[in-house]
């Protein structure tokens, strides 16, 4: 048996940022330790000016605050850990619902529901009986590709196929229409425009980038800004419209390795270059707040970094709105804690972003630590002018209350149709055609037509992560009221042509089609849970290339829709197909793929392909960083390489389809901060089961919560009451193929703490169907485990195949089942070749 403290990717980088802190005096490119900023950051002629009278009004407003309601407006919790008393008791100046958060904690809460409780709190902040504040609050919410959290919101084409269509117009109409939704639901502020310039395809963020061009993104910043808050000149800010922030100051896009968070090893001069171009364009634009970023500039975390946040943002370009941090991202700077941190307010943090119950005390540490001197009154007075000003100039003070506006309640306009033919024009103009043999596209729609794949009639999946849920997760087609399905599209084309589809999972079919289009690609997630090690598309399991060529074993010609939030290695998929499409991320209105893809009745296009590669696309598995303008620049297809119908095809079918250091899986994670795709966790107690969907849930005798561990929400926390047998599992709703680790050496490692007691039986299992089960007892490990801190338990998938699990068709990967009761929390489980680890013996 093996017992040790886990040291995960994560723990690295920790590791790594905290080296860097202490070494980042000996780094040739240090922040300055200077307040004045280098000559390359511009000073911007902002369209916004201060009003006199504006600016009067804050100053006596000002003055008749005390230092507790000064820090309220400086807090930001979330709806989650607030309730309606404590927002009419603190008078917090904003307040947040997190990705996978809802009013009444229900996915399918309507959208009455969440203008309900806007309604709710901004009376409980102007109600002055407890906190003597009528300062009103403002609620923020991450509508990043349409109002995303709410259903039967429109979904427009996640930011990295809108890239694909360059069309700052475009661009400027989806936020106009996403403004409009957001109103009718009372929220005030959206976070977004994402100005990410992404430098490595391995983060998990990719598909948050508009391109790799940093002048693509200077535009893009300033039209959506124009689309949400409208023109600075014109309807600045007025009822249709809503506050943006441009975020995450600075170079998120740009961390080594890809990692989610990291660190960015840039000069000064590249961080400007590349990664503060989509500032220019949107604080030009009148942007009215920034998000400051989790990742570090050589070594030293933005959320705590003065330099960047007031010396360059505030002082020297100019910017007078405020800055508000990312979830807990404060908690990040070194010597920090979630509850307590007057350094970020010092560097020039304005509002902290702070869900969970680490609200409160944070809210009491900031007043003593003025009290105290640890943060100036001028600091906070500043803070505070800034957020008051920001309200001023959304009317906030002077509109009606979120119930009475003028777009509020209009129901008509979630997912109203006008909105929807925006979604659905843009995904025709972000559809980029890499290869058409023999200009087998556009289809003629009287074929007999075979779709199939995982993603074809998948709303969930082509729309990816941020999509009602925080991964975009545990959705079905039913959560898309009014949205339509890749399939759904050729469907309903197909058949008014007079011609026929066929719907099949897996390839077959009753006739033998004419032609057969494959839609398939990566599944849903966000942020760091995307981040990969390489970009080899679905390592180790090969299902959609075999299909693809099980289809052409046939002599049917295969068209692939490739779902995906970033260029991928997929040189065996390109062999197999006689035209591939890079799909994106389209969102709820699949049937703009049907447009482009599909002829009119006389053969020819009804939309040719607009989109063109914002992101070049890799030669191999390990050319992640593979940037137009790099010195040995040599990627398959180049940043701006998209077909148009007629034109030769430029690949063939003899690509290398030699990946190199990625062809042998060595290492599965089953969960890393999150379910890793294609495993799904579900709880059952006795015969009832249920996928896990989000951060709270509960079945029965079982529970689960997410937890702060290192970072945001990546851990959980398991309780059995023992009321009856009941199971955690990670599983998948098909058999996989899990052959490769068939070796003596292979390992399924956990990362666990226990809580308190352990029954007598904790089974360990995995499963390969109705009769095909192996366990193990864990019971006397998990015990002899110091309680309440992380350990490591291994033990070696021979185990179970020596009671006859096949490896060929698993089903659940693990599962801890008991009938007692036990408190566990896990916060890595994967499956790992040639692990150097001693595991467990099986008989325990």
């Amino acid at each position: 048996m093996k017992l040790k403290t886990s040291l995960n990717r994560q723990t690295l980088l920790l590791t790594l940022t905290s080296t860097l802190v202490l070494a980042g005096c000996n780094k040739a490119v240090t922040p300055p330790d200077t307040e004045q900023p280098a000559n390359i950051w511009p000073v911007l002629n902002l369209p916004v000016a201060q009003d006199p009278n504006i600016e009067q009004a804050i100053t006596e407003l000002m003055a008749q605050m005390t230092l507790e309601q000064k820090i309220a407006q400086m807090i930001q919790p979330e709806i989650r850990d607030i309730t309606v008393e404590d927002m009419r008791k603190y008078g917090f100046g904003s307040y947040l619902n997190g990705g996978g958060a809802f009013p009444n904690d229900d996915k399918y809460a309507t959208p009455a529901d969440w203008t309900a409780l806007a309604e709710k709190m901004y009376q409980a902040s102007i109600d002055d009986s407890l906190d003597g504040s009528k300062i009103p609050t403002m609620w923020g919410t991450d509508a990043v590709h349409g109002h995303n959290n709410v259903i039967g919101a429109t979904i427009f084409p996640h930011n990295i196929g809108l890239g694909a269509a360059n069309n700052p117009a475009l661009i400027e109409q989806i936020a106009e229409a996403t403004a409009r939704e957001v109103m009718a639901t009372g929220i005030d502020w959206v976070f977004a425009p994402t100005v990410a310039v992404v430098r490595d395809d391995r983060w998990g963020r990719t598909y948050e980038g508009y391109a790799e061009d940093p002048t693509i993104v200077r535009n893009y910043a300033a039209a959506i800004v124009r689309g949400l808050q409208g023109a600075a000149d014109a309807d600045f800010l007025g009822d249709r419209r809503v506050i943006s922030t441009v975020k995450h100051f600075v170079g998120d896009g740009g961390t080594t390795g890809g990692i989610d968070q990291g660190n960015t090893e840039v000069s000064e001069q590249e961080l400007f270059d590349i990664h503060a171009q989509g500032y220019v364009g949107g604080l030009q634009a009148g942007a009215q707040s920034v998000m400051a970023s989790f990742n570090s500039w050589n070594g030293s975390k933005i959320h705590g970094n003065g330099y960047l946040l007031t010396d360059v943002l505030k002082k020297r370009m100019g910017f007078d709105g405020f800055i508000v941090g990312d979830w807990n991202g404060h908690g990040q700077i070194p010597g920090c804690t979630n509850d307590n941190c007057p350094q970020a307010a010092n560097a020039g943090l304005d509002i902290y972003m702070v869900p969970t119950a680490a609200w409160k005390p944070l809210y009491y540490n900031l007043i003593e630590q003025v009290k105290s001197g640890v943060i100036s009154q001028e600091r906070v007075d500043d803070a505070v002018r800034r957020i008051l000003r920001v309200k001023k100039r959304a009317g906030l003070f002077d509109k009606p209350s979120p119930a009475n506006r003028p777009l509020a309640g209009r129901i008509e306009l979630i997912g109203a149709a006008e909105h929807r033919a925006v979604a659905r024009d843009a995904v025709r103009q972000s559809l980029v055609l890499l290869k058409n043999q023999n200009n087998l596209l556009p289809l003629n729609p009287t074929q007999r037509i075979l779709v199939t794949g995982p993603g074809a009639d998948n709303i969930g999946q082509q729309s990816g992560g941020w999509t009602i849920s925080w991964q975009g997760t545990g959705n079905t087609n039913a959560d898309f009221p009014g949205g339509t399905s890749i399939y759904a599209g050729i469907q309903q084309q197909v058949n008014a042509a007079g011609g026929s589809t066929e719907l099949s999972a897996d390839g077959s079919f009753l006739q033998k089609p004419d032609v057969a289009i494959v839609v398939f690609g990566e599944e849903p997630y966000a942020e760091g849970n995307g981040d990969i090690d390489n970009l080899e598309y679905q390592r180790g399991n090969k299902a959609d290339l075999a299909l693809l060529q099980q289809l052409k074993a046939q002599g049917i010609p295969v068209v692939s829709l490739f779902i995906s939030g970033r260029g991928m290695w997929v040189n065996p998929e390109l062999n197999a197909s006689d035209a591939f499409v890079a799909v994106w991320l389209p969102g709820s209105e699949g049937a703009g793929v049907a447009d482009v893809i599909l002829a009119k009745a006389d053969g020819t296009p009804q939309y040719d392909f607009h989109g063109k590669l914002s992101f070049s696309w890799p030669a191999n598995p390990q050319q992640t960083t593979v940037n137009v303008g790099d010195a040995d620049y040599a990627p398959l297809l180049p940043f701006g390489f998209g077909l148009r119908y007629g034109e030769a095809d430029v690949l063939g079918n003899q690509l290398s389809e030699d990946a190199g250091d990625a062809a042998g899986e060595t290492e599965m994670a089953i969960f890393e901060r999150a379910p890793r795709s294609p495993w799904q966790l579900q709880l059952r107690s006795g015969s009832d089961t249920v996928t896990v969907g989000s951060s709270v849930q509960q079945l029965g005798s079982i529970s689960s919560r997410t937890f702060d561990n290192l970072v945001q929400e990546d851990a959980r926390r398991f309780e059995f009451t023992g009321e009856e047998a009941a199971s955690l599992i990670f599983g998948s709703p098909f058999p996989r193929d899990l052959r490769a680790f068939g070796s003596a050496e292979s390992v399924l490692n956990l990362t666990v703490q226990r809580h308190g007691a352990v029954p007598d039986s904790v089974l360990l299992g995995m499963q390969c169907g109705a009769d095909c089960t192996a366990s193990q007892n864990i019971a006397a490990a998990l015990a002899a485990m110091p309680e309440n801190k992380w350990q490591q338990l291994t033990l070696n998938i021979s185990c179970f195949q020596q009671q006859g699990l096949n490896l060929a068709q698993v089903f659940e990967v693990f599962s801890i089942s008991t009938s007692g009761q036990l408190q566990l929390s896990l916060s890595d489980a994967r499956i790992t070749s040639n692990a150097s680890t001693t595991a467990l013996s099986c008989d325990m």
